[in-house]
């Protein structure tokens, strides 16, 4: 170790080895004095046997196995004084290169250092040669009898591998002894995984013959994974971004590409919402109007007007525009505050790469479910946002602490702005494209936006509570119309409700508290705070009760549901427009 004039690694005792795992990994010379002093204090207070008996039960097996029982539990599934001479041979031949010769790595590999094993026992006079022949030609039979397959989070437990590679290396991570923290909530898992199976179940039973006919897919082309209709869900906790759920397929077994972090579809109407975000930063407030919404855009050598189809007014105030999903509306709104400006605010939240033209405000920027929901979170944080994370902390075997996460949240925008969009949000949910949840039952305070992609190819939710928010996204791997008239609020906001049910259950009904400002500014209407068992009807605003007029717009929620009454304040109106 000296001559080479660095910490180098070199043969030596079982007594050496068994020092070394007390010290951990680093290789210097002060960590090779201290390994040889502790060895002498072994030797000193340990017989040859003892030491033995010490090593095995630290020593590495591969695969994650620590100790001799531990090993003969995860490969043979027994007690280590139960192992037969194959078994057990086996196992001794591990020692060299435990993660090389792992049996769940290469069966033949270690079959051949079982045979190294047994020669040696057979030249040592331990063993007859017509007992190492016999066990010699033994089948390797492996049975985990530690470590049950846990049936819920294969997604989320396959991020959790692919993000450790990713920083510590695969060596380091295959041969285990990393106690990893997560963020998963089991409860939460459990019902993200139920509500995907339970709402592609419902989605297929909708279409039709003629629909499959219309895509020109075969039975055997519908067999293929890639053929297979998919849906992904995360959950995240709003304050801190932490995931609870992730689910990035209907089943991991046939394909484990992770839909929720790896795909990046078009969000359609589900990007409005920071098209709306980028005026109430630039001056807009929730009640101004949006107008010229019957004339064309003006671009630099066309004009253009998109598709609205059932709004025909001329104008409508944001509140409004952004509870009917208007396209005209957003894509004016983008003109008005500048396609820069709503660029910039959209990086703000984490996105990148969107396209720099007009139709970024319909959505036609190709982003992950993940991005979209970590991105909704900042209107439940006081326009706070957050990088999605599952590991909270990685210690070693020797209790050292290799990964803590520390990162502070990062403000897209103002606290003003993000009570403004959830309350507009809450509408949409309450009387919009996404009243579909409260007629499935769910009755929280939330706000979210739903979206349609082209040719009803892909279908998003993303909504939430203050504790929670959670994206659903439903599609073809190869993108292709979903079903007819398969708009968002028929397939995405049903899954993304039975989800919410199960897993806010027992959740305060309780809502955000507005800024200050916001409290202080008389344009904002007041609320009434709905009763907890249904919705209860609020007063009309100021003009409204000035002029004796319904008053059309919407306030900001309290802390539960606030629902719009007529002008005798009498029976609830519901005015669903179907989504976009």
């Amino acid at each position: 170790v000296l001559r080479a004039g660095r910490a180098v690694q070199g043969g030596s005792t079982i007594t050496q080895q068994l020092a070394r795992q007390s010290l951990g990994r680093e290789k210097t010379l002060r960590r090779k004095l201290k390994e040889l002093l502790i060895a002498i204090e072994l030797e000193r207070h340990y017989t040859k046997r003892e030491i033995l008996e010490l090593y095995l039960n630290k020593v590495y097996f591969g695969d994650g196995l620590y100790g001799a029982e531990a090993a003969a539990r995860g490969y043979f599934g027994k007690r280590a004084s139960e192992l037969t001479i194959a078994e057990a041979a086996l196992l001794a031949g591990l020692l060299q290169a435990p993660s090389a010769y792992a049996p769940t790595v290469d069966p033949e590999r270690a079959r051949v250092r079982r045979s190294v094993v047994l020669q040696a026992m057979v030249d040592t006079n331990a063993l007859s040669a017509v007992e190492a022949e016999a066990a010699s030609n033994t089948p390797i039979r492996l049975q985990d009898g530690l470590r049950r397959n846990e049936p819920h989070g294969a997604y989320f437990k396959e991020e959790v591998r692919r993000l450790l590679v990713q920083q510590f290396g695969w060596e380091r991570v295959s041969e285990g002894g990393l106690q990893v923290y997560t963020t998963i909530d089991l409860q939460t898992q459990r019902a993200a995984e139920a509500a995907v199976a339970q709402g592609l179940r419902a989605i297929e039973r909708t279409v039709t013959r003629r629909d499959a006919r219309r895509r020109g897919a075969s039975a055997e082309s519908r067999a293929r994974s890639s053929d297979v209709l998919q849906a992904a869900l995360v959950a995240i906790d709003p304050g801190n971004a932490a995931i609870r759920a992730l689910v990035g397929g209907r089943d991991f077994a046939q394909s484990s590409y992770n839909r929720a972090t790896q795909a990046r579809r078009q969000p359609g109407s589900a990007f409005k919402p920071f098209v709306y975000a980028a005026a109430l930063e630039a001056g807009y407030r929730p009640d101004d109007e949006i107008d010229r919404l019957d004339e064309p855009l003006r671009l630099a050598q066309a004009t253009w007007s998109p598709d609205d189809e059932h709004v025909s007014e001329s104008s409508l105030t944001l509140r409004e525009a952004l509870r009917v999903s208007s396209n005209r509306a957003a894509v004016r709104l983008l003109d008005d505050v500048g396609l820069q400006r709503t660029l910039n605010t959209a990086r703000a939240f984490g996105f990148a790469d969107l396209p720099n033209v007009p139709s970024v405000a319909l959505g036609s920027g190709e982003v992950t479910l993940g991005a979209m929901t970590a991105a909704f979170a900042a209107f439940a944080n006081g326009g706070l946002v957050s990088t999605p994370f599952v590991i909270r902390r990685v210690v070693d075997r020797d209790g050292t602490v290799l990964f803590d996460r520390q990162e502070a949240a990062r403000r897209a925008i103002g606290p003003d702005t993000a009570y403004w969009m959830a309350s507009m949000l809450a509408e949409v949910l309450d009387s919009g494209t996404g009243s579909a949840a409260r007629r499935l039952g769910f009755h929280l305070p939330a706000g979210g936006k739903t979206g349609t992609t082209n040719e009803y190819r892909d279908a998003w939710f993303v909504g939430f509570t203050p504790s929670l928010v959670a994206g659903v996204w439903v599609g073809y791997d190869q993108p292709r119309t979903i079903r007819a008239n398969g708009y968002a609020s028929e397939l995405a906001v049903p899954l993304w409700a039975q989800f919410m049910k199960v897993a806010t259950r027992g959740d305060a009904p309780r809502w955000l508290r507005a800024p200050r400002a916001i409290e202080d500014d008389g344009r904002t209407p007041g609320v009434i705070v709905a009763d907890a068992d249904g919705p209860t009807p609020r007063k009309r605003g100021f003009w409204a009760r000035l002029f004796g007029r319904r008053d059309k717009r919407p306030t900001d929620p309290g802390r539960d549901r606030v629902s719009i009454a007529d002008e005798a304040g009498g029976q609830q109106r519901h005015e669903t427009p179907q989504e976009r």
